[in-house]
């Protein structure tokens, strides 16, 4: 019938999925499984042109269809010409959607001209998702991210001063507990010259299949505990600025603390004080909390760890995993991590 690709951020879940590149055109990030064994290629305008009448036949014209979201993994590397036609096409043939979004790289944003950018926006193009993961140069060398903080923050101007919508994702984690705190603090600085709408928060866990995993068997790449990397992210916070982007949280299962979440200029401080209630808690407490927290998909507020009926199911199984050595904790939390790992269909990887 037509063509779908593998994965979409979280808040595109009801959109209309429309493939306009297969799979992804870098696919050298060491942490991403998702587009790994296949090769990159551009569709043509026709091509997706007749997926589009599919969809149309499929859907119907009057259907609720109002979002649009635009795959593979970095769509802008076509020319803006045939972009802006396919745009005009989805409008003329569902023209009640009302908002089409595209994930993009951003050295291929910094290749766009605000311009031409400009022109995607008028064709109906409203909002752009961008994997940054990080803005330490330490850090993206060591993932294979394939970019410079300079490149970020240009690609990421780009797409403000279009007047288009960015939403930027984060990565706590990625850099190791070496680089944590450069991650921290140099990520927080290139999101401070971009200032985009939304800071999407995906906390690094290791994928199975991840080539990190040599890294970690080398001694190159250190995982992060749950509790660290809540106060790598405390820092993070505390180095933004006080502007009017969207610190999102709980929109994904990995992120321990989904309650950090809102505007940085009306919850900044709020939100600090929930990252330092869990970091003020004791060891024990913070392994209760996140072993609750990890062990299913139901949330917790920080004070169910004075409960004592939950401390009473919870330590003894606590005790039971440090008997299996120094690190038996953590060894079982990053296995329960590793279910909770959106899969390709469902969520963002990149």
């Amino acid at each position: 019938m037509f063509e779908q690709g593998v994965i979409r951020p979280p808040s595109e879940a009801s959109s209309l999925l429309v493939r306009v590149t297969r799979n992804c055109p870098w696919n050298q990030c060491v942490f991403c499984p998702a587009y790994k064994g296949v090769k990159f290629s551009r569709r043509t305008v026709e091509e997706v042109k007749k997926d589009i009448d599919a969809m149309a036949k499929e859907y119907g014209r009057n259907g609720r269809i109002s979002s649009v979201f635009l795959q593979d993994a970095d769509n802008l590397v076509l020319p803006t010409d045939d972009l802006i036609a396919i745009l005009h096409y989805l409008k003329e043939k569902f023209p009640k959607v009302e908002r089409i979004t595209t994930y993009a790289r951003a050295r291929t944003l910094k290749r766009k001209s605000v311009e031409e950018l400009i022109r995607l926006r008028e064709a109906g193009l409203t909002r752009v998702h961008a994997g940054m993961e990080s803005g330490a140069a330490s850090v993206l060398k060591l993932i294979k991210k394939g970019l410079t903080p300079e490149e970020i923050v240009t690609g990421g101007r780009h797409v403000m001063d279009a007047g288009l919508e960015l939403s930027e994702y984060i990565m706590p984690g990625i850099g190791g507990r070496s680089l944590s705190e450069e991650h921290a603090r140099e990520t927080a600085a290139v999101l401070n010259q971009i200032r985009p709408h939304f800071i999407r928060v995906r906390t690094f866990a290791m994928h199975p299949a991840s080539p990190m995993q040599k890294m970690v068997q080398e001694g190159t790449f250190v995982p992060m505990a749950d509790d660290e990397i809540v106060a790598e992210i405390r820092l993070l916070v505390e180095n933004l600025d006080e502007m009017h982007s969207y610190f999102s949280s709980n929109d994904f299962s990995l992120n321990l603390l989904m309650e950090v979440d809102g505007f940085l200029d009306e919850k900044k401080t709020s939100m600090l004080k929930l990252l330092d209630a869990f970091l003020a808690l004791s060891k024990k407490e913070k392994q209760v909390y996140i072993l609750l927290q990890r062990s299913g998909y139901f949330r917790y507020p920080l004070e169910v760890v004075k409960d004592e009926g939950v401390l009473s199911q919870v330590l003894p199984r606590i005790e039971e995993l440090e008997k299996e050595g120094e690190d038996g904790f953590n060894r079982y939390v990053e296995t329960l991590k590793s279910y909770q790992l959106p899969q390709p269909q469902t969520d963002n990887w990149c």
